[in-house]
């Protein structure tokens, strides 16, 4: 793989403003890529965009409704954003679940749509979904989350059956406990807990996501669809 193994390449990445998603950005900036960071907070989007040198798309991938007639010009597309929210179901707010669902499920089924024509045009396209190791196991307090995630999963797979003659790959990251914003403001003796679980014992780096998502964006990984790759530090082992 060489350094500028992404060059021509035009990547959109969503939530690319933090955590996983703007490290994906920079890596794939790095790497020759011109990257559009579509978030919602509008002066993240747009900082991170002059620090990779790419441009900021100012978006609420909530709003569904809006993106089924959006064309997008991408020959990546990572599917990062999403948001979480704990609580027993009981007590769970039908509007919130639903918000979720939306964000994390639909709002990509629309970006790929959207993309498609593009790829299929340049015969040739990555689709990149992050996913979570707890789409694979579930977590207590985060059946919002987990059934979102879980779906990713089953969308991806078939997905990637459909589009494999394409000359678009369709894979899927699910990280475990990761280093972001989210999960550093967990209470430090929660945290401490945590990271007793993980054999490799300690959280895991946005940046180790990124490399992994690279490859998969990259010529390399051409033979690669329909994979979930899970990285997790052996929380989780399939």
């Amino acid at each position: 793989m060489t350094d500028q193994d992404l060059a021509g390449r035009r990547a959109v990445v969503t939530g690319g403003a933090s955590g996983i998603g703007l490290a994906c950005a920079q890596e794939f900036a790095r790497r020759g890529a011109h990257v559009v960071i579509a978030d919602l907070n509008g002066d993240a989007a747009r900082a991170a965009a002059s620090g990779v040198g790419g441009e900021a798309w100012v978006v609420d991938l909530a709003d569904t409704a809006a993106l089924e007639s959006l064309t997008l010009d991408a020959d990546i597309l990572v599917n990062n954003a999403g948001i979480q929210k704990v609580a027993p179901i009981h007590e769970f707010e039908p509007a919130t679940f639903r918000l979720i669902v939306r964000l994390m499920l639909e709002s990509p089924f629309l970006l790929i749509r959207a993309a498609l024509p593009t790829m299929y045009e340049r015969g040739w396209g990555r689709i990149i979904n992050i996913s979570s190791v707890n789409g694979e196991k579930g977590q207590a307090g985060q059946t919002n989350y987990s059934a979102a995630k879980a779906g990713m999963h089953g969308f991806s797979m078939a997905l990637a059956q459909e589009l494999a003659s394409k000359g678009v790959t369709v894979n899927t990251v699910s990280p475990g406990y990761i280093g972001t914003d989210m999960v550093k403001a967990v209470r430090a003796d929660v945290l401490e807990k945590i990271v007793a679980t993980i054999p490799v014992k300690r959280l895991g780096e946005p940046s180790e996501i990124a490399s992994i998502c690279a490859w998969l964006a990259s010529e390399e990984s051409g033979y690669s669809t329909g994979a979930e790759f899970s990285v997790n530090g052996g929380l989780h082992m399939n």
